[in-house]
This record gives C-alpha cells, structure tokens and sequence, in this order.
C-alpha cells in the first residue's frame, strides 16, 4: 500500500467520526424540531395548530438534498452570509427530519388517554403542568421505536453532504476508489461501517426505550414470555407435588 493509498485510507476513518457528528448535530436540532412542531401540532389554539401543520407539510415534501443546496447556495445571496458546508448540511438535515419527527410526537400525545388529561384538568393543573407531568411521561416511551427508525434513516442521509464535498464515509470512500481503482472492496468497507453505526445507535435507543417504559411501571421488553414460562415452571411442579393422588396418600 502507498503511502498516498494509506493516507486516504486514514481520511476514511476520519470521514466515520464527521458522520458521527453530523448524525449527533442533526439529530439533535431534529428532536428540537419535532418537540415544538409536534406539541404545536396538538395546541388548543388553531392559529398555532396551522403554523405548526404548514411547516410539517413543507419540509416533509422537500427533498433534504435540494433543501441542502438552497441553504449553502440561495441564502448567501438573499442574506448575504453563508454557512460552511457542514452546518448547511446540519440545518438541512435537521430541519427536514425534524418534519418527520413531528408526526412521531403527534402521534405519541394523541395516544394517551384522553381520561389523563381529565385527570389533569381535575386537580387544576394548567396545560404546561399537564403536558410535562401527565402526558409526556406516558407519551416518551411510545416515541422511542419510531425515533429509532427515524434516526437510522438520519444516519444514512448523511452520505447525501458527500456531493457538496464534505468529508464523510462516503466521500472518504469515492476518494479512496479513484485512488486504488477497487469498487467492491472500499464500498463493501463502508456498507460494514454504516451497519456498525446503525447497530449502535439501535442498542443504545433501545437502552433508552427500557429505561424509559421502567419509569412508568412497565415490564422490561428483555423479559421475553420464553423466560416468564420457564420461571413458572418450578412453581407448577411445587404445585403439582400438593396435589394427592388417585389411589391417595401412601
């Protein structure tokens, strides 16, 4: 191996880390997002139900690539300042997933029960203490599966800054491919590379999720219904032994 053919190896690997912090930064203004547009969603006042309606609309039925371009590329000229690549890609990214984690706490807050809410209005809460106190703490559980989901789907949609020259995984990859001439190799490493970081991401979100369901007095999904049966079953054969017999005691 050459020591160019090393370095590009080396700016492969470094390309896994600025995925990560895309992944991280995006996501976390996504969350933002999704929370006040979700929320709003649900708002008692309409004015504020349509604000939050049209901007879902919007930026769930625009593409995060040309949204990408129209930040690094469109306001620089309407504003006169420009972002650097990476956090045109952050804001994109952020903005459009955000979208789509907007339905997600929707969804989640019109799950709970609408007694909860009766419950809440009965011992005089206002409707911040009744959203923080009754409604979210039922409704964060619900959001997590889908958050997953939402998330992996983040953690690939990265590879789309790689056209405006931003040094991920991929675009670690195509450099190292037009140095070595190797397709199946270099994009065979950097399927493996995502796989790892999806898996990741997906233990620690279900880490999240026990933890979570544990805080409002559900069962641990990890207690499978293979392991209640097999704990029942020294308990049925006590039970059994009680039991007389036929023909009676001996």
């Amino acid at each position: 191996m050459t020591d160019l053919t090393a370095g590009l190896w080396e700016l492969l690997l470094k390309g896994v880390w600025l995925t990560v912090q895309l992944t991280v930064f995006s996501a976390l203004l996504g969350a933002t997002v999704a929370f006040v547009v979700g929320v709003g969603r649900t708002h008692r006042l309409r004015f504020v139900r349509f604000l939050s309606g049209t901007y879902m609309e919007i930026f769930r039925g625009t593409s995060a690539l040309v949204l990408m371009f129209w930040i690094f590329f469109v306001l620089p000229v309407a504003f006169g300042w420009q972002l650097v690549p990476m956090w045109a890609a952050v804001l994109a990214l952020g903005l459009s997933y955000g979208a789509y984690g907007s339905e997600i706490v929707r969804g989640a807050l019109a799950a709970v029960a609408p007694a909860q809410q009766e419950a809440g209005i009965a011992l005089s809460f206002s409707p911040w203490q009744r959203l923080t106190k009754i409604v979210l703490p039922q409704a964060w559980p619900e959001m997590i599966p889908p958050a997953n989901n939402l998330l992996i789907e983040l953690l690939k949609g990265t590879a789309l800054v790689s056209i405006m020259g931003v040094a991920d995984i991929t675009f670690g990859a195509s450099l190292v491919r037009n140095a070595t001439g190797q397709s199946a190799p270099v994009y065979t490493i950097i399927l493996v590379m995502y796989f790892v970081l999806a898996f990741v991401l997906t233990r620690g979100m279900r880490v999240l999720e026990r933890h979570a369901k544990a805080g409002i007095g559900q069962a641990p999904p990890e207690k499978s219904l293979g392991a209640r049966r097999r704990a029942s079953v020294p308990r049925q054969a006590d039970a059994s032994r009680d039991v007389p017999t036929a023909g009676g005691a001996s």
